[in-house]
């Protein structure tokens, strides 16, 4: 039974790098909004430096801007983190002759993301690989209507020849073609 069913786990918002981005941006931003408070109060708030000496218009203006951008932004990413926006599950049954793709997203009434596709409605799995500045390393499921389903988190490129093991594991258990797209 259990050689039936074949459930990949993904991992959404809690990684390393969205940490990393929360406490930069919140330290960095609070030190820019200080900056610029103490800009226009021409009191210290920075013990560290001297903002009192910049003009508050346009200078602290600038600080103030960017500190609230910067704060807001860790912010967002926060509630992503701690709502794990993105994660769940793909689930291969052959049993029940179904893909199931699950995911969680922002809360309101469609929180839970549910995909089913049936077996007999998929052509084969395909692999995308683009370098360059932006590189993209992801596993599709191609349907027979020519859609591609993206099974792979958005996240930092894996090794080539992991996904390529990877997809080979996922084509050999659902019996398809393995294709580059």
């Amino acid at each position: 039974m259990q050689s039936e069913i074949r459930q990949d786990r993904i991992v959404g918002s809690r990684r390393f790098s969205n940490y990393f981005w929360v406490i930069s941006l919140f330290f960095g931003g609070f030190g820019f909004l200080l900056a610029g408070l103490s800009s226009y109060s021409k009191i210290n708030f920075l013990p560290f430096t001297n903002p009192i000496e910049l003009v508050f218009i346009p200078q602290g203006l600038v600080m103030l801007f960017y500190g609230a951008l910067s704060l807001s932004t860790s912010i967002y990413i926060f509630l992503t983190v701690i709502l794990d926006i993105g994660s769940g599950y793909n689930e291969y049954n052959k049993m029940e002759n179904l893909v199931k793709i699950v995911r969680k997203g922002f809360p309101g009434k469609n929180r839970e993301i549910l995909l089913t596709y049936s077996l007999t409605n998929i052509r084969s799995i395909g692999i995308k690989i683009t370098e360059g500045l932006n590189p993209t390393r992801s596993i599709y499921l191609c349907l027979k209507d020519e859609r591609k389903i993206p099974l792979t988190p958005v996240q930092e490129p894996i090794s080539i020849s992991r996904l390529e093991q990877e997809a080979a594991s996922l084509a050999k258990f659902l019996d398809l073609k393995l294709e580059n797209l």
